[in-house]
């Protein structure tokens, strides 16, 4: 049973705030309360998020209600088979008056980075993401550039057409902090799309409710949040669970351990807690998780997914007592 006491002043603040960034996102999308919720998780975690779904559920319409709502730079890049490292990354180009090589910034010098169908491209220009994502920093010709901070890269991908395709690496998927898919909606949130959608795009009228100072803020407070010693040994018997699970071939490495707890405060502080709870790593387990994992040959031939078998887990491995902070 959990222990009643104030919440912080910052907690509160947070969620003000990530109630209007929120509000922001659904005015946009209708009917993806949990994928809204799990965006902002991501962001306040600062981690990395992969939208997979079908065509047409509005993949890129939550990065893009996102990076409207926050007043910070954001740049989109349309991923495709010719685009190049340097078109991510930048390129040193020569100045004839100046005599000298001047680094100019590619789009991944931006606080929200949309990759639009991010397995469109190639495995090389795939990789010039890896060093953004994990050190948020690029390296040009051998210097160092340090990306602005909050840093956030919100990729998209299509899991069905896959002709001209290159999946994604095990390491550039384990850079995700989560996987989420946005799914068909609901008879009445789709009639209402219609509604809304059917003159002209809310997109269009969609104006920043929060600046970057603020979201860096939030990110502070999020780092705050208390994890009992308990609640860690919880998120490592699950991580551990699925590298001796007979299901899969390949386990969550230890990124993934220090993913799911971050990822878990900032999943509590939404919920104006300063602590987290286990309830917090079982609802974030398996898109945290489940995209990391790779299934045995024989669950291939069973079709069981690797959803599937963290669900088995999260029921099998033993939940720690808990008393708050």
């Amino acid at each position: 049973m959990a222990v009643t006491h104030d919440v912080p002043p910052q907690l509160d603040e947070l969620v003000s705030t990530a109630h209007r960034i929120r509000q922001a996102i659904e005015s946009v999308i209708e009917g993806k309360s949990d994928a809204v919720r799990l965006t902002l998780t991501v962001l306040l975690a600062e981690g990395h998020l992969l939208i997979e779904d079908v065509p047409g559920v509005g993949k890129t319409m939550l990065a893009k209600a996102l990076a409207r709502s926050i007043d910070c730079p954001v740049r989109r890049v349309q991923f495709t088979p010719d685009l190049l490292p340097s078109d991510i990354t930048g390129v040193s180009a020569y100045n004839q008056q100046t005599r000298e090589f001047e680094f100019k910034p590619g789009p991944v010098f931006a606080n929200i980075v949309v990759g639009d169908e991010i397995n469109r491209a190639s495995p090389k220009t795939q990789s010039a993401l890896l060093e953004c994502m994990e050190e948020h920093q690029v390296t040009v010709d051998g210097v160092t550039y340090r990306l602005d901070a909050p840093f956030m890269v919100i990729a998209t991908q299509n899991p069905i057409e896959m002709e001209g395709t290159y999946p994604l690496p095990e390491a550039q998927r384990d850079r995700f902090t989560a996987r989420v898919a946005m799914g068909y909606p609901e008879p009445t949130a789709e009639l209402e799309m219609l509604d809304v959608h059917g003159g002209t795009s809310p997109l269009d009228k969609l104006e920043p409710v929060a600046t970057t100072a603020e979201v860096r803020a939030l990110i502070e407070a999020v780092r705050g949040v208390y994890v009992s010693q308990a609640v860690k040994k919880y998120a490592i018997d699950l991580v551990v669970a699925t590298r001796h699970s007979p299901d899969l071939r390949l386990g969550a490495s230890p990124r993934s351990t220090l993913q799911l707890v971050r990822a878990a405060r900032a999943h509590a502080a939404l919920a104006g807690r300063d602590y987290v709870i286990p309830d917090d790593l079982q609802e974030l387990a398996i898109p945290v998780l489940a995209h990391r994992l790779l299934p045995s040959v024989e669950a291939q031939g069973q079709r069981r997914l690797p959803e599937q078998v963290v669900t088995d887990l999260v029921r099998r491995v033993p939940v720690p007592e808990t008393r708050g902070r």
